[in-house]
């Protein structure tokens, strides 16, 4: 009960800052706007978000050797694929990685090596991100008149920064406790592992780098939507005002970001001075790239070998809240 309540809650949060976004949004105009031109845009953004998905690939290979869970680069992008199409069905931005996380364990990693894969994955992508908008908030601020706006942009990036730099200090205070205790014991075991990815001299130039490359190639795949239909936006201002979106969509508080991202751009846009309906014009055509790269995800995973393995059996993950669909699939929260 608790499950469906949530997953209710959710979708009912997608719906109605859908709804709440889309009101002022003429769908009409929308659609006119794209042209025989703009297929070729969109077929660049779908190009670009499978590119983005094998810098991921590159990146969690990296980290997967560091917590024991080795992986082949054709295996680790089957999984990262599969994992874009459970993004788009599960009550979240980021519920692939549950599904990535079952795929790895029963590949033969284990549970834990598995876990922890995917979490110091997550967070170093987390990190990356508030880097990136770090480095951007002198020209956000002069792009950003309103004073309050940029203020909420301030500390949202302060509390992503102070999350992210927290979880690493972790990894090297020398307090005993944080290793014994049950509440510490593994959030420790993957700071310790961030920690040895980012300083390495062998990976870490390499793991930041991809990390900092994987968040670019978001702001060109925007930047090819907005191409698409010719919005009055430049490549700085878009480099500017959806790192931060996205950092709010990563909050498992709606369907596959449905509403969350739309709502967001359309403020985003308003402060910046831009227009809002255009903000959400991007989002509604982001979304959509995201849909389709979902939608092979979904063949791969219906073909796949876990899949004929497992048959119409249920996948159970360990402290699972949620159902997979169509799997009957229970996957866990994801940061």
């Amino acid at each position: 009960m608790r499950r469906i309540l949530l997953s209710t809650v959710k979708i009912l949060i997608s719906a109605a800052l859908l709804y709440f976004s889309l009101r002022k949004v003429n769908l009409y105009d929308l659609a006119s706007r794209i042209q025989v031109e703009s297929l070729g845009w969109l077929g660049l953004a779908i190009a670009v978000t499978f590119l983005q998905i094998f810098l991921g690939v590159l990146r969690w290979r990296e980290i997967s050797v560091e917590c024991g869970a080795p992986l082949e680069a054709g295996q680790a992008m089957r999984f990262n694929v599969i994992g874009t199409f459970f993004n788009q069905t599960l009550p979240s931005s980021i519920g692939g990685d549950a599904v990535r996380l079952w795929l790895v364990a029963h590949a033969g990693a284990g549970w834990r090596a598995a876990t922890y894969s995917i979490f110091v994955d997550r967070a170093i992508g987390l990190i990356a991100l508030a880097v990136v908008i770090a480095a951007t908030l002198p020209w956000s601020y002069r792009l950003i008149s309103d004073s309050h706006g940029w203020m909420a942009l301030l500390l949202l990036d302060l509390a992503a920064l102070a999350a992210g730099f927290g979880f690493l200090l972790i990894g090297v205070l020398p307090w005993v406790w944080l290793k014994q205790w049950w509440a510490t014991h593994h959030i420790h075991a993957c700071a310790v592992i961030a920690n040895r990815v980012l300083f390495s001299r062998k990976r870490g130039l390499r793991v930041a780098t991809l990390s900092i490359a994987i968040h670019v190639v978001t702001v060109v795949i925007a930047w090819c939507v907005v191409k698409s239909i010719t919005a009055p936006v430049t490549f700085g201002q878009i480099f500017q005002l959806l790192p931060p979106v996205m950092l709010i969509t990563m909050m498992p508080i709606s369907i596959a970001g449905w509403g969350v991202r739309e709502a967001t751009m359309a403020l985003a846009f308003g402060y910046a001075g831009l227009i809002a309906n255009e903000g959400v014009n991007i989002s509604l055509l982001f979304g959509a790239v995201s849909f389709v790269v979902g939608v092979f995800g979904g063949l791969v995973w219906i073909l796949s070998p876990e899949k004929a393995a497992k048959g119409t059996e249920p996948i159970e993950v360990p402290g699972s809240q949620s159902r997979i669909p169509g799997s009957q699939s229970r996957v866990p929260g994801s940061q």
